[in-house]
């Protein structure tokens, strides 16, 4: 484990040799400007201090993504969790929630749908119609606050247009896999235009059930359906306003006892989410400032549930059954005010952009547990109000200095009451903020350095069998300091990015477990969260284009991630002081080519990933990995057809798993590792049709 950070070494000889190919002098057209929208003002990602990544259409068609998950290895030190239908939980830099049962839950990853919070309800990052998708890396103290201590994932869906237009795309692939999606646009008048899409997905997943002789245990079943208006009153004046519906009906049985992927339950589970939600943006121009006002409302019905015993009744004498289900109701509205100038001011003689503003959510998350094992069914109320101020100034120290520094301070009111009496009414302030340095002293590179403070708010455990020293855990805090440089070459052929970061977390929020072994001599899973008293994530970060010709292009993105425990005393005693944090791959490699002429078209790249823990609580790690993609397609006229692949080579990638469990009846129970797979070989054909 301790050299695994320098072993990735190997991976990286290919980016050296990458820009020994620009000695061709071969001059391209300068690159699009890609715009970070989750920035306060919009600047474009080569502008923006801190290290963030935009995969625009064209990302998500190389990779048919239908959902984020599919996007995430291309971005380095980016990772997802099992454990799940669909990936809820991202993890940035080593540092993000994993899984949810029966506690509340606070977020380090943010996830923003159209403004939308959709943090820790990731199911529904459908990528149909989506412009472009931001991954912003390091803590969003001033522009997110508590939801985002390690970054934000901001997925932005397209606009609609002034002149009519339309697009349609269909899908068939292996396991059953199917879509159809559709989206219009135009105008329906001088100051009014629309856009409205939507898609059907269906998948018969990729378990096979030998108990029930049945292939869509793990079927997925998602539509999305988005509409959109955009009112431009005048050159000063716009809204725009987002109503939505995503709704996922999808199957979940993973796990199987014999860790072959063919399961034997008789009651498969399901992870279906429906959420309903509503944005809207108005911005108004004045002469000296711009005010932007922005509301949300989402309201989602989440339903996660498994087969506990993963078996069927009757599997051997000593066997148990049981289900275990968990039914959320989760309400959130949100309203947001910012002032921004739009002229430079004087400040301390130096001239200075500022923005100011002010923020509140409204969050109600009711959930009901079904569990075989209860006495009755378990009920609880978790409601928080989060009120937030903040600032940031963007001033001109010199011809080549600019100094970006912001400051957010939140205060969180929560109540919490479940029907076992447990009640909590803790309040939390918490504050964040970022000093950052752009160093403009070229027009081809922008180096930058920055220092961030990041935090979560804490909270409580709630299980009715803990201890009341595991009940309550403190708020966590993040320290970083970054340091990269941006730039594109003098002829335009190359573009890169690289970054440097060092984060020190103190009272880090470790999600674990504790197992306990029932009268019958089966165990009962009990997830918990808790604070280890230090935390170290330090890193390297690349992201490289060279076009080596006006056909030929290559890429290559790589993460090099250390995530350790300085001090960490776990629930069981055991000193994990030094060891790897989970979720926390010491490197991560995507490299590949891209061909494009007039008609003909194609990608061909490779996903490498190392081996990582997937709980802070035992030692089993997920093996390390690479996958092979491709696509290749042609184009016409309007129409454009495609056949791609994921993991063409199939190999066996692990996703979750637990090391010492006991759930087979046959071994007495005996405590075991087991896995859950993730995706196998994919291969499909897209038709799309532009109008």
């Amino acid at each position: 484990m301790q050299n695994h950070l320098f072993k990735s070494t190997a991976h990286l000889k290919l980016l050296g040799a990458i820009p020994l190919l620009a000695f061709g002098g071969i001059a391209v057209a300068e690159m699009d400007e890609m715009i970070v929208t989750a920035d306060f003002r919009n600047k474009s990602e080569f502008e923006t201090p801190q290290s963030v990544s935009v995969l625009g259409e064209e990302e998500i068609d190389k990779r048919a993504a239908q959902h984020m998950e599919d996007l995430v290895n291309v971005v380095p030190n980016v990772n997802f969790a099992g454990g799940s239908g669909r990936a809820r939980f991202f993890q940035i830099r080593g540092i993000g929630e994993r899984s949810q049962f029966g506690d509340p839950l606070n977020h380090s990853v943010g996830i923003l749908i159209d403004n939308v919070d959709f943090s820790g309800a990731g199911t529904a990052a459908t990528l149909f119609d989506v412009e472009q998708v931001e991954i912003l890396r390091g803590p969003q103290g001033t522009r997110y606050g508590a939801n985002a201590l390690a970054g934000l994932i901001n997925i932005k869906t397209k606009g609609p247009e002034r002149e009519f237009g339309g697009h349609l795309r269909a899908s068939v692939g292996d396991y059953g896999s199917s879509s159809v999606g559709v989206a219009v646009t135009g105008p329906l008048s001088d100051v009014v235009s629309y856009r409205l899409a939507g898609e059907s997905f269906q998948s018969d997943g990729y378990t096979y059930n030998a108990f029930l002789d049945r292939d869509d245990v793990n079927a997925r079943d998602e539509v999305t359906l988005r509409g959109r208006l955009r009112f431009d009153w005048n050159d000063r004046s716009q809204t725009d306003v987002v109503l939505g519906r995503v709704d996922l009906d999808n199957g979940y049985d993973e796990f199987s006892l014999d860790n072959s992927g063919t399961t034997l339950s008789d009651e498969p589970g399901h992870d279906r989410q429906t959420s309903d939600f509503f944005s809207i943006q108005h911005e108004e121009e004045f002469n000296t400032l711009r005010v932007v006002l922005i509301g949300t409302n989402s309201h989602s019905d989440i339903e996660y549930g498994y087969d506990e015993d993963w078996s069927f009744t009757g599997i051997h004498p000593f066997g148990y059954t049981s289900t275990d289900n968990y039914i959320r109701e989760r309400s959130n509205s949100s309203a947001e005010v910012r002032l921004i100038s739009k002229e430079p001011v004087s400040f301390f003689g130096r001239r200075t952009d500022w923005l100011v503003g002010g923020f509140r959510l409204d969050s109600s998350v009711d959930l009901l547990r079904q569990y075989t094992f209860a006495e009755s069914d378990f009920t609880s109320t978790y409601d928080f109000t989060t009120s937030a101020i903040f600032f940031q100034i963007d001033t001109q120290l010199s011809d080549s200095v600019e100094m970006t520094g912001g400051l957010r301070w939140e205060k969180r009111e929560s109540n919490y009451l479940d029907s076992n009496g447990v009640e909590f009414s803790p309040d939390t302030g918490m504050w964040g903020g970022q000093i950052a340095l752009r160093f403009l002293t070229s027009e081809n590179s922008m180096p930058y350095l920055s220092l961030a403070r990041g935090y979560k708010a804490g909270g409580f455990n709630t299980d009715g069998t803990l201890d009341e020293d595991l009940r309550g855990f403190d708020s966590e805090f993040l320290w970083e300091i970054e340091g990269g440089i941006k730039g594109i070459s003098s002829n335009g052929a190359i573009r890169y990015r690289a970054a440097a970061f060092y984060d020190s977390r103190r009272d880090q929020q470790v999600k674990s477990y504790v197992v306990r072994v029932r009268a019958d001599g089966s165990t009962e899973f009990i997830d918990l969260v808790g604070n280890a008293a230090e935390g170290t994530n330090l890193g390297i970060e690349l992201e490289l284009d060279f076009d080596v010709s006006e056909m030929l292009a290559l890429y290559a993105n790589a993460g090099l991630l250390r995530a350790e425990f300085d001090e960490f005393i776990n629930e069981y005693g055991e000193d994990l002081s030094g060891r790897d944090q989970a979720q926390a791959p010491r490197y991560m490699l995507s490299v590949g080519l891209r061909y494009e002429s007039a008609s003909w078209f194609g990608d061909l790249g490779a996903d490498v990933k190392d081996s990582f823990f997937f709980s802070d609580g035992d030692s089993l790690m997920s093996g390390s990995n690479t996958l092979i993609n491709g696509r290749i397609g042609y184009r016409k006229d309007n129409w454009t057809a495609n056949l791609w692949g994921r993991n063409l080579t199939d190999e066996q990638v692990v996703i979750d798993g637990f090391a010492s469990f006991g759930n087979d009846p046959r071994k007495g129970y005996i405590t075991e590792p087991y896995i859950q797979f993730g995706e196998p070989r994919m291969l499909g054909l897209t038709l799309e049709m532009s109008l």
